[in-house]
């Protein structure tokens, strides 16, 4: 390899790496926020967090690797441009497609590791982010009891205290609802102090209890109509209360559950599972078009048998309502309106079935040419940030960055809007999931045509000189028409 290509490899992986993992830490903030009220006050360890965040950062990646490459790209060549590095190289007789040229492999092979991950690593990651995240979502906060506030955090239970002491532990002028045997507040427990402790697997914690009062209205059934129902007063000086807190640690989900989901799923399993929800379509619409058969034929033959008419001939045209009187015929309308409007409701709801059906079989399809637009969207970016770059000739952090992300919107809304396309089955996977590249593609060609044609494209002079000459050519065309 080349001194150059290494030389233009090296100003365009230090913006890359710098670029991607600022966007990755930028999206994962984005998470944590989104989901700090799933993650705070429930006692789980740092690991878990960590593998969490591990998992998210890897759900996150083709998220960050196209703004990434689109910056970087811009940065490179802006960098160039500005330096005059690409003046000396085109000086030189190096053509703009050359000196991409190790860029552009660069890319492709970017392109085809976005492709693998993907279509082996994300669905992995997403298989292990969505159970984790489900597990973490259905732990229980751990107990934190505050003065003055009622803490229904333990099932069948609730606790009220006034203060509370420095170690956490000892607790004043306790008042606790016991809702276990599930009859509303039929007992109370009034105590002076308690203190709470865990055992030594920390599954069960213990509250002591200490000079109190518990409060026990008995219901029988044979005092249920009576208003007067004996109440239970007893009185300790010590009394441990046990609560279960498995609910309070976190259990793993068997991943078997989430792993048919379409978004943990790669090409080949994807492909599977459409042909099986396709053919189980197929099989639908011909069991519902056998019942519809059915039940039109038992209609039709009610409302026959009940004109009173002769013999019926389906090969004959005539009404249904011949020879019959008044009453018959206005029942048998009535009769016949019923059906229809049952009919009617039948096929709203078969209808709604279908299209949730084929927004389902959408879901996997959308999931199947998602594993290429990521990989293609990859090479558009970059033949969209390598010549504006070298056109708009700025290096830095300045303009190649609102440019960036000015385009990375773009490339994300058309995503956004093309698979919410395809999801509410409005347009076909092929076109939706492809929108931002179908819009993009052409834009990118025009912006090398430009760039290696050195046109001036943000240089206001060019467009001041293009509306100086269209005045002058209106000028001309209004003295012509005043000559004639």
């Amino acid at each position: 390899m080349k001194k150059l290509h290494l030389l233009i490899i090296g100003t365009y992986i230090g913006p890359f790496i710098l670029t991607f993992f600022t966007v990755l830490f930028i999206l994962i903030m984005q998470f944590l926020w989104l989901y700090i009220d799933e993650l705070v006050g429930k006692g789980i360890e740092w690991y878990i967090i960590v593998e969490l965040l591990f998992y998210a950062s890897a759900h996150l990646v083709p998220m960050a690797l196209p703004v990434a490459i689109l910056l970087s790209s811009i940065m490179a060549f802006g960098n160039m441009g500005e330096n005059y590095e690409l003046v000396a190289l085109k000086s030189s007789g190096m053509s703009l497609l050359r000196i991409m040229k190790p860029l552009i492999v660069v890319t492709i092979i970017t392109a085809s590791s976005a492709f693998y991950f993907a279509n082996n690593i994300w669905p992995v990651a997403n298989l292990k982010f969505k159970t984790l995240l489900y597990d973490i979502q259905h732990t229980k906060p751990a107990i934190d009891i505050k003065p003055g506030v009622f803490y229904k955090g333990i099932d069948g239970y609730v606790i009220k205290i006034e203060s509370k002491d420095d170690d956490g532990q000892m607790m004043h002028d306790m008042l606790i609802y016991d809702h276990t045997k599930r009859q509303g507040a039929n007992k109370v427990i009034r105590a002076e102090r308690g203190k709470m402790f865990m055992d030594e697997d920390k599954m069960i914690l213990n509250l002591v209890l200490y000079n109190g009062f518990s409060y026990d209205e008995v219901k029988d059934k044979d005092l249920k109509e009576s208003m007067h129902k004996p109440l239970v007063r007893t009185q300790f000086d010590e009394e441990i209360i046990r609560f279960n807190l498995s609910g309070f640690k976190l259990e793993k989900t068997d991943e078997e559950s989430f792993s048919s989901n379409y978004q943990m799923l790669n090409i080949i399993q994807l492909e599977k599972e459409m042909d099986t929800l396709i053919i189980k379509y197929a099989d639908r619409i011909v069991q519902v078009k056998k019942i519809q058969h059915q039940k039109f034929s038992l209609w039709r033959d009610t409302l026959i048998t009940d004109s009173s008419a002769a013999a019926y001939d389906s090969s004959k045209t005539y009404s249904i309502l011949s020879d019959v009187d008044e009453l018959a015929a206005i029942r048998i309308v009535d009769m016949a309106t019923n059906l229809t409007r049952s009919a009617k409701t039948q096929l709203a709801q078969f209808d709604r079935e279908f299209a949730n059906r084929r927004g389902y079989i959408n879901k996997y399809r959308t999931e199947w040419h998602r594993k290429f637009t990521i990989a293609f969207s990859c090479i558009v970016l970059f033949f969209i940030g390598a010549p504006l770059g070298a056109i708009i000739r700025k290096g830095g952090m300045g303009l190649p960055v609102v440019i960036a992300i000015v385009g990375f919107l773009i490339h994300y809304m058309l995503n956004i809007v093309g698979e919410k396309l395809v999801k509410e089955d409005t347009v076909a996977p092929l076109y939706g999931m492809w929108l931002s590249s179908i819009v993009l593609f052409p834009i990118a060609l025009a912006l090398t045509y430009k760039a290696t044609t050195d046109s001036a494209l943000f240089e206001g002079s060019t467009y001041i000189s293009g509306l100086r000459r269209f005045g002058h050519f209106l000028a001309n065309i209004t003295k012509g028409k005043k000559t004639i």
